[in-house]
């Protein structure tokens, strides 16, 4: 399952691994993938990938991370450009971060030009890429609301005009409310909050 992050400028995130094989004029592609975080985990399934492949000709790899936004590739001896640039490129193409793919090469005695490398890399990482489902999952910020009984009404038309998931409510001489709300509307969250805020209808509001 691959999931996809909001707001704009983090696209997505791989969660699972997945492994697929490509046979193209004798030669094997087999490509892998998996969640990694950072550079140590890129370079933790690079090995598990190349000590499991060890008569393999070729390991060329690619991978994307959101934080710091990082993007690296290498083609292992390949004629340059023909590998990790096109396996980057199918990442790219997916809309994800966080995850790295490791195309194995087996060759199988018959060249395939630079055109022909460039074609099959691409696809080796584009099918297991695309063997992995997909969902949305959205980042969220936590917010904190304390409020009369009497507006409660109104803070929950609020919050889900905003899309919120299952709203988290206590009950004592006052309300209050924590929920998650999407980043790409805190702003708009904030501008109404300030507003009930400043007309005495509720008592406070926070982001944890």
């Amino acid at each position: 399952m691959l999931e996809f992050w909001e707001p704009a400028g983090v696209a997505g995130v791989c969660e699972e691994s997945a492994t697929t094989e490509l046979k193209i004029k004798r030669s094997l592609f087999i490509g892998h993938l998996a969640l990694c975080k950072s550079g140590d985990d890129a370079r933790a399934f690079l090995g598990w990938v190349e000590a499991g492949h060890k008569n393999a000709n070729h390991n060329c790899w690619a991978y994307r991370l959101a934080d710091p936004e990082t993007e690296h590739c290498s083609d292992d001896g390949e004629p340059s450009g023909t590998a990790g640039k096109p396996i980057l490129r199918a990442i790219g193409q997916s809309g994800m971060v966080n995850l790295m793919v490791v195309v194995t090469r087996y060759f199988g005695g018959v060249k395939l030009g630079v055109r022909g490398l460039i074609e099959a890399y691409g696809q080796a990482a584009g099918d297991v890429i695309a063997k992995t489902g997909r969902v949305l999952r959205t980042r969220s910020r936590r917010l904190v609301i304390r409020l009369p009984y009497n507006i409660i009404g109104e803070v929950v038309n609020m919050l889900e005009a905003y899309g919120t998931d299952a709203p988290a409510w206590e009950y004592g001489a006052e309300a209050k409310v924590a929920a998650e709300i999407r980043l790409s509307e805190a702003p708009r969250v904030t501008v109404a909050l300030d507003e009930l805020q400043a007309r005495g209808l509720i008592f406070s509001w926070s982001w944890c």
